[in-house]
């Protein structure tokens, strides 16, 4: 029964850390995730880049999610395989860094931070406020799950139990190396893991020795996390992943083996107490730092290991080829998932249209100009599809609710045709006048219109995600994004306009331009979000109107 008992706290306390660091990660990107893109693909120096990945990594709690990240911009050619790889080695130097700070002792802290936390989450209406409340919760939660585990090992530590497994791990470093990598791939975050080793160690429940092969194995497994994630991008998106892993894991094999087989953790005092793993942890990721000037070196390998695709499918990219399948026009369900498939890919190609925008606005290209335009006639030509598509499903077997089902369908499909027409005839015209008439953008203005762009671009994800899962919380989040790009144009317009009555000659230039921008922004913005709507209304979320049913008696005397 005891060890019954201890399973069920452990596993409790190990559920409650994971969930932790998963909160504090999602706070911080729906707080601050838009701007992720442009700060890790600025960057083109491998000092640069390590140190923006260093950043990142506190910022997210995680080195996995910083290379799968660089892995996605890799994909698309926004980050080359250098910078990428710099940042990813800057990331896993960061995360043990985390590291060092949350094994303090700041029990004392958890009271005030619940409070805070709590207080900002709960009461708050203001997005970036509620998500901090969200990040403070979630650094309590961590310290709480840290303070769970000490006590769950306290009552076996002492048994016949733990010490014959902790003997058995120290004995076989090897089996503890594969178990440290096993759980930081199970767990899907070596944070998790590694705070688990340390806590363990200072409270004497494991010895140093095993608790340090249990450290480089959960760093040789969270450098199999991203490859797995990525698994389904192309081969320039998985380049970095697997690099990454070429390093980190053969660096983790053989500091394995010195650790284990010669006494360098005496000779350096590290060879006792939770503190040794934290410093043997943290100088193996400040060691592969080393191998930044020679990170380029490792392309040519890794692109014979995954090549390009041929170039027959390089002609022919799957945002051009129609998802609808006639056959399957007699079967309701087939031809409903085609349908949402096509939607899906109307939402990449308006992806790929407006992802360039800022860009076209700082250095305007023609032949880019006309690429977006040729795409607009993709978007068209989809949705005269889908209509053809649509009106020819089958009445005898089609029910109320996939007509219904359709019908949404449909719309968001003109909706997301509508975005392109805006980026075709409103922004692009834009960007050609600014480029002609020789229009500077002020530096505040154009920061809050790369703001706007890029909040707009991960609302575009955030919409693909609730076009699949058709997630009731995740259409939440997706109308609150809109109200804040609401928000975010009033603010940025009041801004511009006190520039103006301040007397600043650059806003009074591109004044049309910067307002013009910001509406069409927003709007598209709306168009895209609208795929929440069906969602929140099924789910009882949304009402039907905002005025209100009933006047009193009062009113009905006035309005006669």
């Amino acid at each position: 029964m005891t060890i019954l008992t201890f399973l069920v706290q452990l596993t409790g306390a190990t559920m409650l850390l994971l969930y932790a660091v998963r909160m504090v990660r999602t706070g911080i990107e729906r707080a601050f995730g838009s701007s992720f893109r442009r700060v890790m693909t600025t960057t083109t120096n491998p000092a640069s880049a390590a140190a923006t990945g260093l950043v990142m990594a506190v910022i997210m709690q995680s080195s996995a999610a910083v290379a799968l990240l660089v892995a996605g911009f890799a994909g698309t050619g926004a980050i080359g395989f250098g910078a990428g790889l710099s940042v990813v080695l800057g990331a896993d130097l960061g995360s043990a860094l985390l590291i060092q700070v949350l094994s303090f002792k700041m029990e004392w802290l958890v009271p005030v931070l619940l409070a805070v936390g709590g207080g900002f989450f709960i009461k708050s209406d203001r997005r970036k406020l509620k998500q901090a409340g969200r990040i403070i919760l979630g650094i309590a939660f961590i310290l709480i799950s840290l303070r769970f585990l000490r006590e769950t090992m306290d009552p076996i530590r002492d048994s016949a139990f733990l010490p014959s497994i902790a003997g058995y791990l120290a004995r076989d470093f090897v089996t503890a190396f594969m178990i440290g990598a096993v759980l930081a791939w199970t767990m899907h975050s070596s944070v998790a893991v590694i705070l688990m080793c340390v806590t363990l160690v200072s409270i004497d429940a494991i010895p140093t020795g095993a608790g340090v092969s249990l450290v480089l194995g959960a760093n040789f497994g969270s450098a199999i996390i991203p490859i797995w994630l990525s698994r389904g991008l192309p081969a320039m998106a998985r380049r970095v992943p697997v690099a990454n892993l070429l390093i980190r894991g053969s660096g983790a094999i053989l500091l394995l083996v010195i650790v284990n087989k010669t006494p360098v953790l005496a000779t350096l005092g590290w060879d006792e107490g939770a503190q040794a793993l934290i410093n043997i942890h943290v100088a193996f990721n400040m060691v592969l730092l080393l191998g930044l000037p020679f990170v380029g070196l490792l392309e040519g390998p890794v692109s014979r290991f995954l090549p390009e695709i041929d170039s027959v499918q390089a002609e022919q990219p799957h945002e051009y080829i129609s998802v609808l399948d006639e056959g399957a026009l007699k079967v309701p369900s087939l031809a409903l998932a085609n349908l949402k498939r096509e939607v899906m890919r109307m939402e990449q190609v308006l992806d790929s249209m407006t992802a360039p925008l800022m860009e076209l606005f700082s250095v305007y290209d023609k032949d880019r100009v006309h690429i977006l335009t040729e795409r607009d006639d993709v978007l068209n030509e989809a949705l005269d599809d889908i209509r053809r598509y649509v009106a020819a499903m089958p009445n005898d077997t089609m029910t109320k609710e996939d007509f219904k089902a359709a019908r949404e369908l449909t719309e968001y499909a003109i909706a997301l045709e509508t975005s392109g027409e805006l980026v075709v005839k409103l922004l692009l015209p834009l960007a050609r006048e600014k480029s002609r008439e020789q229009i500077k953008f002020s530096k505040a203005g154009r920061q809050e219109l790369i703001d706007m762009h890029e909040r707009m671009m991960a609302n575009m994800g955030l919409a693909t995600n609730v076009l699949i899962s058709d997630d009731l919380e995740s259409a939440r989040l997706l109308l609150e994004e809109k109200n804040e790009m609401t928000r975010l144009e009033r603010s940025s317009r009041k801004k511009h306009l006190r520039r103006l009555s301040d007397g600043s000659t650059t806003s009074f230039e591109s004044s049309n331009i910067h307002l013009e921008i910001l509406r069409v922004l927003r709007e598209i913005n709306s168009h895209v979000a609208s795929v929440c709507y069906p969602i929140l209304y099924r789910g009882g979320q949304l009402l039907e109107t905002r005025l209100i049913e009933t006047m009193d008696k009062e009113s009905d005397a006035a309005a006669e």
